[in-house]
């Protein structure tokens, strides 16, 4: 996983609050907040390019880099890797922000791929694909 020292320019997809209820019993934010969290930012980025319903299909494997602590601004950041004629593949980069800081730290990335799906439930294509 290749660590980048600032995060995108571009605006990111979600911002969120980690919060106590967010934690296990050692009060660390769980890896699958954070992972639930990045599939609602790719699916949000997959549907906008997709213009319809898609499913996640897979996720790439993730690295964490950084701890996430109670009170931190978590901001998700997605773009289009690649598209194929019913899929899409998009990376999520997850940063954190202590709730009284302005240092960014990297907290972990993944790709996303997810499928367009029709009314029939079935893939679709892609527009523009």
């Amino acid at each position: 996983m290749i660590a980048t020292a600032e995060p995108p320019s571009h605006s990111p997809v979600i911002r969120t609050i980690a919060m106590p209820a967010d934690t296990n019993p050692a009060g660390d934010i769980f890896g699958g907040w954070l992972m639930a969290h990045m599939d609602l930012a790719a699916g949000n980025v997959a549907t906008r390019r997709a213009k319809g319903r898609v499913a996640t299909v897979a996720v790439e494997a993730m690295s964490f880099l950084s701890p996430v602590l109670v009170g931190d601004e978590v901001s998700f950041y997605g773009e289009v890797l690649s598209l194929g004629r019913t899929s899409l593949r998009i990376r999520i980069e997850a940063w954190r922000r202590p709730r009284e800081g302005e240092t960014l730290n990297k907290v972990t990335e993944a790709t996303f791929t997810f499928v367009a799906i029709g009314m029939d439930r079935r893939p679709r294509p892609i527009e523009g694909a």
